[in-house]
């Protein structure tokens, strides 16, 4: 009885440690061929070579246009990128976003919902690494205020697995920045925030109804944030949300935030009237010279160039309309907040994993 019993509990090891090879197998054979995809992404976008440049310092808020153009070198370099044979592949590719000296470095894309590119690549493989990818309802040219791109929190150190590093006020001294770039240039984003937060949190905010509502998102990032960077946006700013798993369950997600310095809304200058002698005394009739028309801000390319500004002029669409004679009035966000979205986690199996809500992405598969 003993020997069976014996027998028995020997078979039952041997299936388990079988099985646990199988998937430590299948689990490397999908890590090397993520890795093989996003390598072939870099050839393909033809990723310059950065080594030896220097990261700029943070940009400061101002109310006036610089007079002397900067050239950011990260900028210069990253914008001569060409996505065209990336789009070839999948044309839900935007761009590409990068953090200078890790191994963020992928291209960036917009799915249909946020739940396939948690178990695609960015060539539509099915595959635990997934993909970064920006919120399905966030506008694909950057210029909503609170812009929000998931990556997977990989065990191999891919994808967003390094934000987890901004803990560190060191780390963040190291890397301070955010490249995204697309086909109108360049965006360099301060990074001034890192924190633990929940899902239902206030971070994954994408409607406001105006500049209270965007100060108090502004308020409760910073008042989150366990590194001091000294950097305080402003509501005339775009936001960069980076979100990511933190390892302590679904509840929780840990992002980095990024801050694009956009200059403010120019005052109106008030009318100067003549005192009623000297129109009185006017004679000769005074010709008028016809006020500027803006472009329309239906347009679509207009949106986009606008939008996709290079960072070597370190200025967003919005001065374009402060240089106007009338300025025009930022438009907001009319739609509705999203549930805050759930964030990607590398779990320990393989199986989808369970979603919050039909609007937030699903855990990812691997485990942080």
């Amino acid at each position: 009885m003993k020997k069976k019993l014996r027998i028995l509990v020997m078979l039952v090891l041997a299936a388990v440690f079988i099985g646990s090879l199988t998937m430590v197998i299948l689990r490397s054979l999908d890590y090397r061929r993520g890795e093989e995809a996003y390598a072939e992404a870099e050839s393909l976008v033809q990723l310059p070579d950065l080594s030896g440049l220097e990261i700029p310092e943070p940009a400061e808020p101002t109310d006036e246009p610089e007079q002397e153009v900067y050239i950011d070198p990260y900028a210069d370099a990253l914008r001569s990128m060409d996505f065209t044979a990336l789009r070839e592949v999948n044309d839900d590719v935007l761009g590409w976003i990068l953090i200078p000296n890790t191994v963020i470095s992928y291209p960036l894309l917009q799915g249909e919902d946020n739940q396939y590119y948690l178990t695609h690549t960015w060539k539509k493989w099915t595959s635990a690494v997934g993909a970064i990818f920006m919120d399905s309802q966030n506008n694909p040219d950057l210029t909503d205020f609170n812009t929000i791109v998931y990556g997977h929190r990989m065990n191999n150190g891919s994808m967003f697995a390094s934000l987890k590093n901004y803990k560190e006020q060191s780390y963040w001294q190291s890397h301070p920045c955010v490249y995204i770039t697309g086909d109108h240039g360049s965006y360099k984003y301060d990074i001034f925030a890192a924190y633990e937060v929940s899902t239902q949190g206030i971070t994954y905010q994408l409607g406001f109804s105006g500049d209270a509502d965007k100060q108090e998102f502004l308020d409760a990032c910073m008042a989150q944030s366990v590194i001091d960077t000294g950097i305080v946006p402003t509501v005339h700013d775009r936001i960069l949300t980076l979100s990511t798993c933190t390892g302590n369950g679904h509840a929780t997600r840990w992002v980095v935030q990024a801050v694009l310095r956009c200059e403010a809304p120019a005052e109106p200058q008030p009318e100067e009237t003549l005192p009623a002698d000297s129109q009185s005394a006017q004679t000769a009739p005074v010709e008028t010279v016809p006020e500027e028309t803006a472009p329309e801000e239906g347009a679509e390319n207009a949106a986009a160039d606008s939008a996709l500004q290079t960072t070597d002029e370190q200025q967003s669409p919005e001065s374009a309309a402060s240089e106007e004679a009338e300025p025009q009035s930022e438009a907001e966000s009319t739609a509705p907040q999203t549930q805050q979205q759930e964030d990607l986690q590398e779990e320990p199996v393989t199986s989808a994993e369970e979603p919050v809500s039909s609007q937030t992405p699903q855990e990812g598969t691997e485990n942080p």
